[in-house]
């Protein structure tokens, strides 16, 4: 009996001493905040650069899209000479000109305002104009300016030009022909110019001159003949009859089987530029295995063109 009262003793202390005991409501302890130390290193100054990068001007006549040279025209006839230029530099045009120079004037203005060209892009500049009262051959020069009236070079040439006789008589080269209903214009001295500028490109590469070979110039002269004529194409060597270069070489008695053709507009300066710019063009120039050339120009008013480039290289 004893022992079971201090049992229930026992236990009733153990159930009261598990109660937690209770405690001093806790004290918020403030934590110092923390105090910015002012920075005492300096930044070091900025010191400005230039870094823009000055644009290049660079142009190039793609072709005489009216008029192109030696056109016959009437004493006091009216006519407006346009050209289609392309910037290839990387200078925006803007408040660029085109301006008389020298020559004829043909009253020409002073200077016409030029389209705002992006750079790689084309445009047409075009100047109203009058042929003179007497017959006979007139040259007009002109140049391209910047906004600061400063000149920029067309090709190769610091000018570019229009070219008009005025009277039948007075054509000098005589080299005014019609085929069928197409009247259109041969110019010796373009094919003259053409041939050396391929063989002082060559000579500077130590690459030896070309020749000038008849069929080859034969098989040239006519395709640039019915590009002009027959309203073929830009570039296209396919011919209107459905001829390719081969089957024309072969017409004229050419049996070499080692050749080029390259096709352009514009001026010889221009057109040889242009192929420069063409991996798969600009070989045939300087190719050291071909010997021979043959160099067409022909030129309608009345095509989409106006003057069209044949050149044509082969070798044994």
């Amino acid at each position: 009996m004893i022992k079971k009262i201090t049992l229930t003793l026992l236990l009733l202390y153990l159930l009261t001493s598990c109660g937690t005991a209770p405690t001093e409501p806790p004290t918020s302890i403030p934590v110092p905040s923390a105090t910015p130390i002012p920075s005492t290193a300096t930044a070091d100054p900025v010191t400005p650069t230039d870094t823009a990068i000055a644009c290049e001007n660079g142009a190039v006549l793609v072709e005489d899209v009216t008029y192109p040279d030696n056109t016959l025209l009437t004493a006091g006839e009216k006519f407006t000479k346009t050209w289609k230029l392309q910037n290839t530099g990387t200078c925006p045009w803007i408040g660029y000109t085109v301006a008389f120079v020298s020559g004829d004037r043909l009253e020409a203005p002073e200077a016409v305002p030029v389209p705002e060209t992006g750079a790689q892009s084309m445009v047409d500049v075009s100047v109203e104009l009058i042929a003179p009262a007497q017959d006979g051959a007139y040259t007009g020069n002109f140049e391209l300016r910047d906004a600061e009236g400063k000149s920029v070079p067309v090709g190769t040439e610091p000018t570019f030009w229009v070219k008009i006789i005025v009277g039948e008589a007075a054509d000098p080269l005589g080299v005014k022909q019609r085929i069928g209903n197409c009247t259109y214009t041969e110019n010796p001295e373009y094919v003259e110019t053409m041939i050396d500028l391929i063989n002082k490109t060559r000579t500077d590469a130590g690459i030896k001159e070309l020749t000038v070979n008849e069929q080859l110039t034969e098989a040239a002269q006519a395709h640039s003949l019915d590009m002009a004529c027959n309203g073929a194409k830009f570039l296209e060597h396919k011919g209107s009859d459905a001829s390719w270069t081969g089957e024309r070489l072969a017409s004229v008695g050419y049996t070499n089987t080692y050749y080029f053709e390259l096709l352009g507009v514009g001026l010889a300066q221009d057109a040889l530029h242009e192929w420069s710019r063409h991996e798969d063009q600009w070989p045939a120039v300087i190719d050291p295995y071909v010997l021979e050339v043959g160099v067409g120009y022909a030129y309608s008013k009345f095509s989409r063109y106006g003057g069209y480039w044949t050149v044509i290289v082969g070798g044994p």
